[in-house]
């Protein structure tokens, strides 16, 4: 841990002060082989602390412990309705409680600035919990007329729990994507097992110890961090009903074939490489700060980042300029330093794969706007915010989910041409549209196959909002209403009234 605790809270110092367990059944409990591994800070490449890998045999434990408290007549399988929704929203009051706390491990672990933490990740893991709350009790079913002669029937559906839920969870938004899995899977009235990403497991763990303070009965949220080993076991566990990953397309590939084998539910937020269109008739001064936005946000490790920049060539070195200006202008540094705007990447090896996608667009004849090949800082795993221009269609750098801040920007002429362009990828997660004429925007944000496209603007979100994507980049949605639909069987039920 950084030798400067000075800005941490006693309650964060004192989580930090002993190794991690395991979430099982309610129990803090150790590896059963023992086995740790090291969570690092990535601002200054310094051990915070060591955390409990868990292996097949800890795999099976959560998944006997979750379905015991998935089984009538357990405690969970009688709460009621009402009693699940009251027990959310205590359980969003208590993350609202613990905000600044949950707000520093996570800048600790991930990097990211902590105000960022604070007001975007942990606010939304409050509001996510408050808003399935009044979901919990409008889980209905509707009534079927049938037309059978001379008998009658009353034919109704049911909406029921899948049963034991695998959530797998991605490194960039830790907390908020373990909420994205919990949330709706118990306000459904499943059981969950969660494994965090090995490279951000304690506010997971942190999550899991104000679950049991708010009184969530044992059993129905396991956490067990891990590397792909666990996660690995989880997915062939045959008492595993569902498995909800957040995370790469080749891992969402591996996952729902390893699924097959005995046909368990999945739902896969998979990546993305989204293209971001700007016209010349656009607010050019708006379109540019969305670009920022866009492609930065997050350090630039979010999946729905507007990583392709297409501008028309009326106003395109006018857009890049104001781009790479405002790139240069952002300041790298620990999550926890006044005046930083952007922490780290997550880990040695993210870093050295985003410095290795610039180094190879240089190489390739790329030419950097803004941004460097080299790490800006002695220590830290710390980019550059970059730009790169004269880019073809057909470099690593323009195709490959990088994640990581590197937009690339290139000229376009006609609608159709960007359309074609903006469409020519394997994924299909966001896309975003920027013209004063509305009709331009919403016929061109109609054409872009992506779940999610912004039209004048870039990451407007709320949990109310479906997200999911198209072609490669995953199956199903999270949040909003459709939230549930993924995490549901429905049954159909027909009696016959003599």
């Amino acid at each position: 841990m950084s030798n400067d605790t000075s800005q941490l809270l006693p309650a964060v110092r004192s989580f930090l002060s002993s190794p991690k367990k395991l979430l099982i059944d309610g129990e803090w409990v150790d590896a059963k082989d023992g086995r740790t591994f090291s969570t690092v800070n990535p601002s200054t490449e310094e051990v915070l602390v060591e955390v409990a890998h868990a292996s097949d045999v800890d795999v099976d434990r959560a998944v006997v412990a979750a379905r015991n408290a998935f089984e009538a007549p357990s405690p969970w399988s009688k709460m009621t309705p009402r009693d699940r929704s009251h027990l959310l929203w205590r359980i969003g009051d208590l993350i609202d409680a613990h905000a600044d706390e949950l707000a520093q491990l996570e800048a600790l672990d991930n990097g990211k600035r902590v105000e960022a933490a604070r007001d975007g990740d942990v606010a939304t893991a409050a509001e996510l919990f408050r808003y399935f709350a009044g979901w919990a009790t409008k889980m209905e079913g509707t009534t079927i007329p049938m037309s059978v002669p001379d008998r009658s029937f009353h034919a109704y559906t049911r909406r029921e729990p899948i049963g034991v839920v695998a959530g797998i969870v991605p490194w960039n938004f830790p907390l908020l994507m373990a909420c994205f899995k919990i949330v709706p899977a118990i306000t459904a009235g499943n059981t969950v097992i969660l494994k965090p990403a090995e490279q951000t497991p304690l506010t997971a763990l942190r999550l899991g110890e104000l679950l049991l303070e708010a009184g969530v009965p044992a059993g129905v949220v396991n956490v067990v961090p891990g590397f792909g080993d666990t996660g690995a076991a989880l997915v062939d566990h045959p008492g595993v009903d569902k498995v909800a990953f957040t995370g790469s397309t080749d891992v969402g590939k591996k996952i729902a074939a390893a699924a097959s084998s005995n046909l368990k539910k999945v739902s896969l937020e998979l990546g993305g490489k989204a293209p971001n269109i700007i016209f010349a008739d656009a607010d050019i001064d708006a379109a540019i700060a969305g670009a920022v936005l866009g492609g930065y946000f997050n350090e630039g490790q979010c999946c729905v980042n507007g990583s392709r920049l297409y501008v028309q060539r009326e106003v395109f070195d006018q857009v890049v300029e104001g781009v790479a200006a405002a790139a240069r202008a952002i300041t790298v540094g620990d999550g926890f330093a006044e005046g930083a705007h952007m922490g780290p990447m997550v880990s040695q090896e993210q870093h050295e794969k985003v410095l290795g996608y610039i180094r190879g667009a240089v190489e390739a004849g790329a030419v950097l706007a803004a941004g460097s090949a080299d790490a800006p800082l002695e220590r830290g795993y710390f980019v550059q915010p970059t730009l790169i221009t004269s880019v073809t269609e057909d470099m690593a750098v323009q195709t490959d989910e990088i994640f990581g801040p590197v937009v690339t920007a290139i000229p376009f002429d006609t609608e159709d041409e960007v359309v074609q362009a903006a469409n020519n990828t394997v994924y299909g997660l966001a896309a975003g549209v920027w013209s004063r004429d509305l009709g331009t925007a919403h016929r061109v944000g109609a054409r872009l196959r992506a779940g999610t496209v912004w039209l004048n603007t870039w990451h407007a979100d709320d949990v109310t909002l479906p997200r999911g994507g198209f072609k490669q980049s995953g199956w199903g949605r999270e949040l909003g209403s459709f939230g549930l639909d993924d995490y549901t069987e429905l049954k159909t039920v027909i009696a016959e009234l003599r």
